[in-house]
C-alpha cells in the first residue's frame, strides 16, 4: 500500500483493518516520509519511488505478485510498478490516482505554485512554523468530505508523526523534490506518460475517486476507463481525497466485490 504526497504508512490504518481477515498487507514509508530516510540517489520521481516499493516486493516478499494499492502520488507510483513490472502486481487498487487532470481548478492551484523553485521552499518554511496540530487539522480540511469523521486516535497519531518529523532535515526537500517529480512526469514524453503507461496494465484493476475531491478532478474517471483495459471505476459521492481513509469500509467492500 502506497501513500500520497505527504502522507505515510498511517494512511491505510482503517482499510488495513476491513481487509484484515482476508490479507496479509504492508503499508510503506516511501523514501522521504513517513520513518523511511531519503532515497540515497535523491530520485523522488514516481519512477523512483516505484523502484523503492519494487525492492521491498522483491526483497522483503520474495518477489511474490502482489494486490497493489496506491492513494494519490502512490497511485502514480503504482502505476509505475503495475506497468513496468507486471510481474510483480496480482491487482492494482488506485484511489484519487495524481494522473494528469482534465484541467486544472482553484483548489489544487497552489502545488504548481509550489513547484516553482524558492517559491515553494519559502511556502514550505511558513508552513512548517505553525504547530504539527495545526498542520494536521488543515490537511484534514483539504483532503476529507466531512473533515468530523476522522477518529481522535487518528488525529492524535498524525500530530505525533509530524512532531517527530521536524527533527528530519530532509522532510521539507522530500516534499517538494517529491511533487515537482510528479508533475515533470506529467510532461513525460511517449511510451512514459503516465497515461500511456495505463494502456500497458494488463492485470484487473478497481479506481475510486471521490465526487468531492479538490485535488485529483473526479472527472477524471471517465479517462481512466478509456485507459485502463480492465478497469472498474468508481466515484463515491460523499467522499473526498483519501476514500481508504474516509470509508474504509466502502472501500474494503468494493475491493472485496472485485477480487474476491
Amino acid at each position: 500500500m502506497l501513500h500520497g504526497l505527504g502522507g505515510s504508512s498511517l494512511n491505510w490504518t482503517d482499510l488495513m483493518g476491513n481487509l484484515l481477515p482476508h490479507l496479509s498487507m504492508w503499508a510503506l514509508d516511501l523514501p522521504g516520509f513517513g520513518m523511511s530516510p531519503p532515497p540515497r540517489d535523491g530520485n523522488y520521481t514516481p519512477l523512483g519511488h516505484a523502484r523503492a516499493a519494487v525492492d521491498f516486493i522483491e526483497q522483503q516478499l520474495e518477489g511474490k505478485p502482489v494486490h497493489l494499492f496506491g492513494n494519490s502520488m502512490g497511485g502514480a507510483v503504482a502505476l509505475q510498478v503495475a506497468a513496468r513490472r507486471p510481474d510483480l502486481v496480482r491487482t492494482l487498487t488506485l484511489i484519487s490516482p495524481a494522473l494528469p487532470d482534465i484541467s486544472p481548478n482553484k483548489a489544487n492551484i497552489t502545488l504548481p505554485i509550489m513547484a516553482i523553485p524558492g517559491v515553494g521552499e519559502a511556502i514550505v518554511k511558513k508552513y512548517n512554523m505553525l504547530a504539527p496540530a495545526i498542520r494536521v487539522r488543515s490537511t484534514i480540511q483539504t483532503c476529507f468530505a466531512n473533515p468530523t469523521r476522522v477518529a481522535e486516535q487518528r488525529f492524535e497519531e498524525s500530530v505525533a508523526e509530524a512532531e517527530l518529523r521536524k527533527d528530519f532535515t530532509y522532510a521539507n526537500d522530500a516534499f517538494l523534490q517529491s511533487l515537482r517529480g510528479l508533475l515533470g512526469s506529467y510532461f513525460d514524453s511517449g511510451r512514459h506518460r503516465p497515461w500511456k503507461l495505463a494502456e500497458l496494465v494488463q492485470v484487473q484493476t478497481l479506481i475510486i475517486y471521490g465526487l468531492k475531491d479538490p485535488l485529483v478532478d473526479p472527472r477524471t474517471a471517465h479517462k481512466s476507463t478509456k485507459h485502463f483495459k480492465n478497469a472498474q471505476v468508481m466515484v463515491l459521492p460523499d467522499s473526498a481525497h483519501v476514500s481508504q481513509m474516509e470509508h474504509p469500509d466502502v472501500v474494503a467492500d468494493a475491493w472485496m466485490k472485485r477480487f474476491r
